[in-house]
């Protein structure tokens, strides 16, 4: 039957044309109920500290995600560059998970401890000034203030989304974030508390050099300094005996 039929058809065309999107339907939605089965269980990954989902939020408003990727793909290449190919479970609290395709600089999934403190404000307010081949744009405002007035609102939607962060009165939530990652992380998602943990992990980590004040570089540099540091990979095994669970 000639193409041109089927679109003088209108009956046909229809029927055809929810038979192709029912079969594309099936193709997206079956393999959720087999999720549990696609992201694996690695009980050290956490969510975000309040300064580092701060931090998180200030990369995605200033649009790194663009130039780079947070995604090591299951290819030789990829992980003699950037290590370890990336599993599900690392983006399981990245609400929007930050993977990408798109690599005008270099992919960002295991950045964290690769760098120092200082390299990465450097970096960030004067990127040729460590890297002179570098394309990327300076951000020296970054050493404004930072506006953490909605950090508990928005801590409140990313529970709304299944991220782990207790309220008063969830005892039995915050005892399983100590069981998880200990006492010192359950305090920190520990919503009622957020701001004065964010405010001490800045000073704790004095990410941007200025302890004086506490900026948008002290965010983003905390943000930066955790990506790829929460799974031990020693634990698991060779690239490829292990290709299938990652993406």
């Amino acid at each position: 039957m000639r193409h041109e039929n089927i679109e003088k058809n209108i009956g046909l065309m229809t029927i055809l044309t929810l038979i192709v999107v029912s079969v594309g339907g099936l193709v997206e939605i079956v393999p959720l109920f087999y999720i549990d089965d696609t992201v694996e269980e690695v009980e050290s990954v956490r969510p975000f500290t309040p300064l580092e989902q701060r931090g998180r939020d200030i990369y995605v408003k200033e649009g790194c995600y663009l130039c780079h990727s947070q995604q090591v793909r299951p290819f030789r290449d990829e992980e003699i560059r950037y290590g370890h190919y990336s599993l599900a479970a690392e983006s399981k609290y990245s609400h929007p998970f930050q993977w990408g395709s798109k690599r005008t600089g270099p992919d960002l999934a295991r950045v964290g401890g690769k760098y120092s403190n200082e390299w990465q404000v450097q970096h960030l307010i004067a990127p040729r000034s460590v890297v002179p081949e570098s394309v990327m744009p300076n951000y020296p405002h970054l050493m404004e203030e930072l506006d953490y007035s909605q950090l508990q609102a928005r801590m409140r939607a990313l529970k709304a989304v299944g991220v782990p962060y207790t309220e008063e009165g969830e005892d039995e939530l915050y005892q399983k974030n100590v069981e998880r990652w200990g006492e010192d992380v359950a305090e920190r998602l520990h919503i009622p508390n957020a701001e004065e943990s964010l405010k001490a992990e800045a000073e704790e980590g004095n990410f941007d050099g200025d302890p004086s004040k506490l900026t948008e570089m002290d965010a983003i540099v905390a943000y930066l300094q955790v990506l790829g540091t929460m799974v031990d990979f020693d634990e698991y095994s060779e690239p490829e005996q292990g290709r299938s669970r990652g993406f």
